[in-house]
């Protein structure tokens, strides 16, 4: 059988949203990182495999499947055995609201405030910070009364929320405010087969 094969990148959340869901589904890969910094991703042979040349980037055989939320939702079927996204129509579109926030909110808040600081990137802190905390406010919210954010059980809605949740104190976003979001992090830390981003 021909291995998965995961093009990423170490400090990348969107990259480890990958790494963790395949721990977690007890997947072997091949992990091939790609030097953003020294532009791997702008060669010819990197944009055959996703013309927006961005990681992460899964191949599994002749199936190339680039963006972390169309991987999350690949493996979520194709090895999930449906219990990371239900077939179900209104618990599948209870997760994609959740990716939605983990697109926006998430990432355009505390993704890009960590990137300022961390990254050196020419966003605006205040403005990222300010969004991220909205978008920590909503998960805030529904985890007040609920373990996971989708559903009774994790799905890959946690999966694509938790490493920007989990990063956002490298932006200077407190998470002290947040304490059901603190005790969401810890459960998803729990489960069986996750592992540490390591970067």
């Amino acid at each position: 059988m021909t291995p998965l094969k995961l093009y990423s990148y170490p400090v990348s959340g969107n990259g480890y949203k990958i790494r963790l869901l395949l721990a977690l589904l007890g997947l072997d890969y091949a992990l091939v990182n790609i030097d953003l910094k020294a532009g791997e991703n702008l060669t010819p042979e990197f944009k055959r495999l996703n013309p927006r040349a961005q990681i992460p980037v899964l191949a599994d055989g002749d199936t190339v499947i680039w963006d972390s939320m169309a991987i999350l939702v690949y493996l979520a079927r194709r090895y999930g055995n449906g219990e990371w996204l239900s077939t179900d129509v209104a618990a599948e579109a209870r997760v994609m609201q959740w990716l939605a926030l983990s697109e926006n909110e998430l990432l355009y808040g505390l993704a890009r405030a960590r990137a300022v600081l961390v990254l050196k990137r020419p966003f605006n802190l205040e403005q990222c910070q300010a969004e991220g905390k909205a978008g920590l406010a909503v998960l805030e919210q529904q985890l007040a009364g609920s373990d996971w954010l989708a559903s009774d059980r994790p799905t890959i809605a946690d999966i694509a929320c938790y490493p920007y949740v989990m990063l956002a104190p490298a932006g200077e976003i407190s998470l002290e405010d947040y304490p059901h979001v603190q005790q969401w992090l810890a459960r998803v830390e729990a489960l069986p087969g996750w592992v540490p981003m390591t970067a």
